[in-house]
């Protein structure tokens, strides 16, 4: 089977690989597509430090079971989920957590101290490749119903629907998401999951503005004026919330800015790994500060349920698609600032002619 592999710094190739076997425990799957992240263009550039010579990336992706191995069944029904079968189409909890510590027992398995991550662990062989295995546990089905590239956008959605439960999120809510791109977006939806009373996005790129208008959210451009009387005007008042999808020093100081007294300011954008914040605004003013890295397996398992109900049109929140000889050009365009609108998907098995389920190959 064919694998996109990190060889270095902007360097990507298809290489080749025996095909992978489910071992005790695992399931195999033949991937369907697997998701650009943001991590795996910051990891491919060197950026972030957390990619890896030899890796095969890729932890947003979807696709079909093609081996149950030994045990598989057995931990599924001891970990109270439904069975699996051949053909089955799922996506991938890429959170590996040990299940027996403090914070696995609590439900908040990202935060296991143990925890490995799919995509991000260079020992995995992951999810930008024909055919990828994986604990048994951490596969999730997905009804026939829905379209089965959006089983690739089940995990950012859980990243920014996290972040919105994370700022303590509901229908009193003024909402703030600065950053209109592929988490920024999540994050929005994530807030009205959540039933917030207004959502605004504050993003300087058109394309992206007019891709969150379309799932009802409003915009702003923050380069067309000063962005306090143009964020509260919208809102119909000062921000309670702000989910930071950027993560940058200027962006984090732009909500401390705008959000009103006692607001919420969450991290969820990892642009920059230092910043430096007017201290004042958070203890004189009485705003909370707050990290927000994943996702719970119920939160996950939730938002695998909310993608396949939901009435939105999440086919706008996939702008390109690749197959593995193409993936390279993608991901150094994407580096490049070349922004996508949205989601980039990359196809092991060749770009569809259409959405129609895929045969699970022999």
């Amino acid at each position: 089977m064919r694998a996109l592999v990190m060889k270095g710094d902007w360097q990507l190739e298809v290489e080749e690989f025996p095909e992978p076997r489910a071992a005790g425990g695992e399931v195999a799957m033949s991937v369907i597509a697997t998701g650009i992240c943001g991590s795996d263009l910051h990891g491919f550039t060197g950026e972030n430090g957390r990619r890896f010579p030899g890796q095969v990336m890729g932890h947003e992706t979807v696709g079909r079971i093609t081996q149950l191995g030994g045990g598989a069944a057995e931990a599924r029904r001891r970990a109270g989920q439904e069975e699996l079968a051949v053909g089955q189409l799922v996506t991938v909890n890429p959170v590996i957590a040990c299940g027996g510590c403090d914070a696995c027992r609590a439900g908040t398995q990202q935060l296991c101290p143990a925890r490995r991550v799919i995509g991000v662990d260079p020992a995995l062989r992951s999810a930008f490749a024909e055919t990828m295995t994986l604990p048994a546990g951490n596969a999730v089905a997905l009804p026939e119903s829905m379209p089965p590239e959006y089983g690739a956008l089940v995990e950012p959605l859980a990243v920014g629907h996290h972040a919105a439960v994370r700022g303590g999120c509901g229908p009193d809510d003024l909402v703030l998401v600065i950053g209109g791109g592929p988490i920024g977006q999540a994050a929005a939806l994530g807030a009205l999951r959540l039933g917030a009373r207004r959502v605004v996005v504050s993003e300087p790129n058109a394309g992206r503005r007019a891709l969150v208008e379309k799932l009802g959210l409003l915009s702003v451009d923050p380069r067309a004026g000063e962005l306090e009387p143009l964020v509260t005007g919208l809102l119909g008042g000062r921000p309670t919330l702000a989910l930071d999808a950027v993560g940058a020093e200027e962006t984090a100081g732009q909500a401390l800015g705008l959000t009103a007294l006692g607001a919420r300011i969450v991290l969820v954008g990892m642009h920059e790994p230092r910043l430096a914040l007017p201290a004042y605004a958070l203890s004189t003013q009485e705003r909370s500060l707050i990290g927000s890295f994943c996702y719970t397996a119920e939160e996950f398992a939730g938002t695998a349920r909310w993608v396949a109900g939901t009435e939105l049109d999440l086919s706008v929140l996939i702008e390109g698609r690749v197959g593995l000889s193409g993936a390279a050009g993608s991901f150094t365009a994407l580096a490049r600032g070349e922004e996508q609108a949205s989601k980039v998907l990359v196809h092991p098995h060749g770009v569809p002619v259409s959405t129609t389920p895929e045969e699970v190959p022999q």
